[in-house]
C-alpha cells in the first residue's frame, strides 16, 4: 500500500541491481525488502562510525516510537526499527500502512502525535537528557495537530471552521488576503494545538513508565542486532527470546568469508632411520688410521 506505479518499479529495479552485485542467479525476498525501504526512506549508511554512547541514545529513542507504536491500537502497525543510519536520519522506526489511506480519524491522529513523542520521552525517562534528535519528530507532531484544529474541524472550542488559507484553493485571479481570523482566535488555535500535545505527552510518559522493562528489552535487542522487523518486537513485548545471529555474528562470519585461504606449508621429509635409507651409492669405509 501507498506506493505508486514509478515507486514499485524502482523497487523492482534496485532489487535487481542488488541481487546482482550479491552475485546472485535470481531476486530473493531481502533484496526487495532492501529496495523498498530505500526508495520509501532513503540508503543504509552502515559505514558511518558511530560514537557508542550515541548509539545508546539512539537505540532508546526507536525503542521508544517502536514500544508506542506496537501498543496503541490506532496506530500503524510497525514495519521496522533501526539503529542503522538511513539518509538524514540516525535510527528510525517504520511503519507500513495495512492498506491506502484516504482520510485519517481524530483517534488515527492523535495515536501519530503520541509515536511521534514516544522517542522524546524515552530519552528523558531513560538517558536523563534530551537531544536534537526528535527535531523531525516534533515537527511532525505540531503540524498533524495543526491540521486537526486549522483544517479539519477537530477542535471542539473551534468547531466546524476551517482556519487555513490554502493557495491551492483560491479562484482564478483571487489576491492572497493573509489571516482570515481574528488575534483572538489565533491564541485560541494556539492554545488548542498545544493541548493535543500536552495531553498525547503525558498519556505516553505514562505509557513508557508502564512498560519500562519492555522498553529496557527493546533497546538491548536494538544494540545487539540493530535492526528488527515488527514481529520482532512484538515477540519482545511478549517477553520471548529471538533465535537470529548478533551483528557480532554476522561480522565475524563476513570476516571469515572475505579472509584470504592459508597458504599449505610443505611438511619437512622424515630423516633415514637407518644409514642405508636415503642414499644411493655404497656405505662409506671408516678409515684407518
Amino acid at each position: 500500500p501507498m506506493f505508486s506505479g514509478a515507486d514499485l518499479e524502482a523497487i523492482i529495479n534496485e532489487a535487481a541491481l542488488a541481487a546482482t552485485m550479491d552475485s546472485k542467479d535470481f531476486v530473493e525476498m531481502s533484496d526487495l525488502e532492501e529496495a523498498r525501504d530505500k526508495v520509501r526512506w532513503g540508503r543504509a549508511r552502515r559505514s558511518r562510525v558511530i560514537d557508542e554512547k550515541e548509539k545508546v541514545v539512539t537505540a532508546y529513542h526507536e525503542s521508544g516510537h517502536a514500544l508506542v507504536q506496537s501498543m496503541l491500537e490506532y496506530a500503524d502497525p510497525v514495519h521496522k526499527v533501526s539503529i542503522i543510519p538511513r539518509s538524514s536520519m540516525g535510527g528510525a522506526t517504520f511503519s507500513l500502512p495495512e492498506k491506502d489511506r484516504t482520510m485519517y480519524t481524530r483517534q488515527y491522529c492523535l495515536a501519530m502525535i503520541q509515536v511521534c513523542f514516544g522517542g522524546r520521552v524515552a530519552e528523558e525517562m531513560f538517558c536523563n537528557d534530551i537531544s536534537s534528535g526528535a527535531q523531525a519528530d516534533i515537527m511532525q507532531a505540531t503540524e498533524i495537530a495543526r491540521k486537526m484544529i486549522m483544517d479539519w474541524g477537530m477542535s471542539e472550542k473551534l468547531g466546524f471552521v476551517r482556519y487555513g488559507n490554502d493557495e491551492a484553493v483560491r479562484g482564478f485571479g483571487e489576491f492572497g488576503l493573509g489571516r482570515e481570523y481574528s488575534d483572538r482566535t489565533a491564541e485560541l488555535i494556539d492554545s488548542e494545538i498545544k493541548a493535543i500535545m500536552d495531553q498525547a505527552y503525558e498519556e505516553v510518559k505514562q505509557l513508557l513508565q508502564k512498560h519500562r522493562h519492555q522498553m529496557e528489552a527493546i533497546k538491548e535487542a536494538l544494540l545487539k542486532y540493530e535492526t528488527l522487523d515488527g514481529e520482532e518486537v512484538k515477540q519482545i513485548i511478549k517477553g520471548e527470546s529471538l533465535d537470529k545471529p548478533t551483528v557480532g555474528d554476522l561480522l565475524a562470519a563476513e570476516q571469515k568469508r572475505s579472509a584470504p585461504p592459508k597458504a599449505t606449508l610443505e611438511q619437512p621429509k622424515e630423516a633415514p632411520s637407518s644409514p642405508e635409507e636415503g642414499l644411493t651409492g655404497p656405505m662409506p669405509q671408516p678409515g684407518i688410521g
